[in-house]
Order: C-alpha cells, then structure tokens, then sequence
C-alpha cells in the first residue's frame, strides 16, 4: 500500500473526473467505487502508472487553487501536446506548461528536456531557454532548443 495518496475533493464530479483521468494516461484504471446509500458516489478511487487517487464528492465549498498541482513528466513533442490537448479539453491554458482541466485542477505538462535546457551550464543557453519559455503556454522543446 502506497504511503502518501493524492486525494482530489470535487463538488460532485468524482467518477466523471476519475473515468476522464483514467481515459487519459496509459496504465490507469478505476478501482473502488463507493456511494451515499442510494447510488450516489462519495468517492472513487483510482490509479495511474502505479500512483494512488482517490476522488471525492465533497460539495460546492470545496474547490481547487494553483497552489497544488499535478506534474506531467513527458519524453517526447507528442506526449507533451497529447496530454496539453487532452487535459485542457473544456479548461483553461495556462503560462509555462500549466493549464486547468475542466474540474479546476491544476497540472504541469513539462518536457523531461526541461530541466537540462534551463539548467544549462552556460548561463547565457538557460537564460535564453527561461526566457522562451515564459512566452509559452504549451512547452515547444524545439523552440527551447533553439533558444
């Protein structure tokens, strides 16, 4: 049993949340479903590449806020714009690779190339790759690399 799960409290879209996330990545799948007496789901619990969640209808007074989210580690241009497209389906697009999906939960959709690019030992090459990428909203690893 995982240690720390990442808990996600909706107002009252728990399953269309967790069915959505599970459509998404690869490896995922819906495990318990629990319900108020009648049918009505409390809480789902799901996972994703091996990582534990569990969603929750909680009501109106909880919402989500950009200080906590979901970061996306993507290999490749197309996973990177896969899950972007995906995840930000009825959302809204952030600044520098975050964005809010249609529940109001924050993610990072962030190229594993990132950290090399603005960690670059010559100052002047991550400067360059910084700069970049504030202008974007969806990461471009080429753009970064050509920065």
């Amino acid at each position: 049993m995982q240690k720390i799960t990442t808990f996600l409290t909706f107002d009252n879209q728990a399953e269309e949340a967790a069915n959505l996330y599970t459509s998404i990545f690869k490896n995922a799948s819906i495990g318990r479903v629990s319900r108020y007496g009648e049918g009505t789901v409390l809480s789902v619990n799901f996972q994703i590449n091996g990582q534990e969640f569990v969603a929750l209808n909680g009501g109106p007074h909880f919402t989500f806020s950009d200080g906590i989210s979901l970061f996306v580690n993507c290999e490749t241009q197309e996973e990177v714009d896969e899950y972007w497209d995906k995840l930000c389906e009825g959302g809204k697009p952030g600044q520098c690779g975050w964005l809010k999906d249609k529940f109001g939960v924050s993610w990072q959709i962030v190229p594993s190339d990132l950290g090399r690019l603005l960690g670059d030992k010559d100052p002047e090459k991550s400067k360059r790759a910084m700069q970049a990428m504030m202008k974007m909203s969806k990461i471009d690893i080429k753009a970064l690399e050509e920065a």
